[in-house]
């Protein structure tokens, strides 16, 4: 990061517990993603790679309306001129695609949805805020949800990802849902989201490191398998799917602002 750049990730870590919390700190943005803050989030898991002191970690977003809503929509993102080489600017961006194998717990308030899968499609389970919500826009506006709905298929059962996946903008999953099948793992009281996280995570992180961290490899073992195959045919599906970006933009422009949350 270059000199006076803004830090759009928070790292903060307390000692006595073990447990450090990853804040994205796009508030004004809705914590969506760009280039330089994907970049912040791959130094982030990498440095916590080397801190011993660290046997757990919380990821959250700042504010109150939003964990994160993906790439940002203003994101330029440098392509080759070819459809075998096209880089996804997100794959790389959670903590299981930069070797980290400490526990990550997701606290959820506000908005999670697109990109954001990415990171929660990477984290041991998922706490949130009963005013969260979950959605998948890609479809609303000429793209194929790939990535995110093969990690979400891990995740949730197979007609709740293809629903969030296809109704797109026009309906968002509830908290309550989210609980019910399966993507949250607990629904707290109002902005108790990120303590409920951080107790769980100090109660992890009081457990033996070497016995935790092989739990948690083992558990992504049983994942990474089908993930890889559906991984290598993600970026053909996309290359034939995705609208051009001009007419994505069209789209995203023209977007509506009704929706039903369930």
């Amino acid at each position: 990061m270059g000199a006076g750049a803004a830090v759009t990730v928070r790292l903060d870590t307390d000692a006595s517990t073990g447990v450090a919390v990853v804040t994205l700190d796009r508030p004004d943005r809705l914590n969506a993603i760009d280039l330089a803050t994907r970049d912040e989030l791959r130094s982030v898991w990498r440095a916590l790679r080397f801190d011993a002191a660290v046997r757990a970690i919380v990821l959250t977003g700042a504010g109150d309306r939003a964990f994160c809503t993906g790439i940002d929509r203003s994101t330029e993102v440098p392509q080759p001129d070819s459809p075998y080489m096209t880089d996804d600017p997100l794959l790389r961006a959670g903590p299981k695609s930069n070797d980290l194998w400490k526990p990550v717990i997701a606290a959820v308030t506000g908005m999670a949805c697109g990109g954001a899968f990415y990171l929660l499609g990477e984290a041991e389970f998922v706490v949130a805020d009963p005013g969260a919500t979950f959605f998948d826009p890609h479809t609303t506006y000429g793209m194929v949800s790939a990535y995110e709905s093969m990690l979400m298929a891990a995740r949730m059962p197979y007609g709740e990802v293809a629903r969030m996946a296809l109704l797109g903008t026009a309906e968002r999953i509830g908290a309550a849902r989210a609980h019910q099948i399966g993507l949250v793992s607990e629904v707290t009281p109002p902005g108790g989201a990120l303590a409920a996280a951080v107790r769980s995570a100090t109660v992890v992180a009081g457990y033996p490191t070497v016995a935790v961290q092989g739990t948690v490899r083992a558990l992504w073992a049983a994942r990474e398998t089908a993930l890889a195959a559906g991984f290598a045919q993600a970026p053909h599906l996309i290359a034939l799917g995705n609208l051009p970006a001009r007419e994505q933009s069209a789209l995203f422009g023209a977007r509506g602002t009704e929706f039903e949350v369930r």
